[in-house]
């Protein structure tokens, strides 16, 4: 079970985007931010929120996901996860909010995508989920998610597939990638890069 508090998260996020983030050089890719959200909650504690997508979305219908989305013109990535937080679960977070940037990580669908840590205090059960968006939502608690991660090896690739086994699933990459980095710095305090990890077939379109 990890000792991690929410203090500690927020410094070692903080140190870690300041001196060991990892850019993804890719400018053939789409630019595209997630949120990872640290959510206080009052009977839960501190956990990350996840989402699983619904199955009427034309991209990755039913998978898990942070909430994000492309950077739109005009924005930045702290915006853009900014803005889709707020369409996808109804939170408004301000600048204030935001701890830090994990490393990029460039997906096999055409995307770089550059998580955002937020910390915020509040009831999970006070989120108002898009219903066209998220089918379902999970507030993971730390210590729930300081769990090891799978790796396997597929045909197609000679990089190994990360699955993190968490809410009774296999959560893959990017996610699953993101999660991982998340959990070895925020919640364990060492940099492990997470950019050679794998996605599942069925993702990289």
């Amino acid at each position: 079970m990890t000792a991690a508090t929410t203090a500690d998260v927020a410094a070692r996020i903080r140190e870690h985007d300041r001196s060991e983030r990892r850019v993804a050089e890719r400018p053939d890719l789409r630019a595209a931010a997630v949120a990872v959200v640290v959510l206080d909650d009052p009977e839960r504690g501190p956990g990350v929120l996840l989402t699983r997508r619904t199955s009427r979305l034309r991209d990755h219908p039913g998978q898990f996901a942070l909430p994000g989305g492309s950077v739109d013109p005009g924005e930045d990535t702290v915006t853009a996860a900014r803005r889709e937080l707020d369409e996808e679960l109804g939170l408004r977070l301000g600048e204030d909010t935001v701890l830090g940037l994990l490393d990029d990580y460039a997906t096999r669908s055409g995307f770089v995508i550059t998580p955002v840590v937020m910390a915020a205090t509040g009831a999970v059960a006070d989120l108002v989920p898009s219903p066209d968006e998220v089918s379902e939502l999970f507030h993971i608690p730390f210590d729930e998610l300081d769990v090891d991660p799978r790796f396997l090896t597929i045909e197609e690739s000679p990089r190994p597939v990360v699955q993190m086994p968490l809410v009774g699933h296999f959560i893959h990459a990017p996610t699953g990638a993101v999660l991982l980095q998340f959990r070895e710095v925020a919640l364990r305090g060492r940099t492990t890069r997470v950019d050679e990890l794998e996605q599942p077939v069925f993702a990289w379109r």
